[in-house]
């Protein structure tokens, strides 16, 4: 059996942990040995999108000496989180040899958790079912144009039994989350979130899914405010 490291992030364990629970449980149902280090915090992307690189350098130093301290492969429900890990905290921690090391080893484990599932393990068919209702998909921004995540999601989806996959209009503009982006700039980000959610509606959609649970608490969010009845 394959042994993974579930690395579950902040919004996940703090908002949705029914997600994380979901997680072990398809992977578990796919043969993997699911360990969760405990002393886990934030890795870092709200601090280090926004330039506080200090405080963003220790979240990073923690995570990676604790990381790199198991085995398996590192199992991420966030693309957001998966691409700090693979591509930013390597850059914080540069300065320091040995951090640095065990920086590139950490992001040499890392998964999101549908390319885990789809690119290393083989599975497109995750034994799921969701009888009529009709999907769209949302490719949040750092895990599509950072670490190339599209076709995983979208793979596992089409597999769904009794799911239809509808295609969103514009899928690939930004929902205007961004992490604190939405807060220093909430006019940008709602007009953005609104022209998500516009499109959203029109595909005739009643489901949206996403990878990452700051988009989709931030979109469902925008839905409830409109009134619909569109599960996200």
């Amino acid at each position: 059996m394959a042994k993974v490291q579930l690395f579950v992030t902040c919004l996940v364990d703090s908002f949705a942990p029914d997600v994380g629970e979901a997680v072990v449980d398809v992977l578990e149902r796919h043969g993997c040995t699911v360990e969760f280090p405990f002393d886990q915090t934030c890795c870092g992307p709200p601090a280090f999108n926004v330039g506080y690189h200090d405080q963003a350098k220790a979240m990073a130093e923690h995570t990676i000496r604790l990381l790199d301290a198991t085995e398996g492969t590192i199992v991420v429900p966030s693309g957001s989180c998966a691409d700090m890990m693979t591509n930013h905290s390597p850059e914080l921690l540069a300065e320091d040899d040995a951090l640095l090391a065990a920086a590139h080893r950490v992001a040499a484990r890392v998964r999101e958790f549908s390319s885990f599932l789809v690119d290393d393990l083989g599975i497109t068919d995750a034994r799921a079912a969701c009888h009529g209702k009709a999907a769209v998909y949302h490719p949040s921004c750092h895990g599509f144009r950072n670490l190339g995540i599209r076709s995983q999601p979208e793979s596992l989806l089409d597999a769904v039994a009794g799911l239809e996959r509808l295609e969103l209009p514009d899928a690939e503009n930004c929902c205007g989350f961004g992490g604190l982006f939405s807060v220093e700039m909430p006019e940008v980000s709602a007009a953005m979130m609104s022209t998500k959610l516009s499109n959203v509606e029109a595909s005739g959609a009643i489901l949206l899914v996403g990878i990452d649970v700051s988009c989709l608490m931030h979109l469902e969010g925008g839905l409830r405010r409109r009134g619909s009845q569109i599960e996200v």
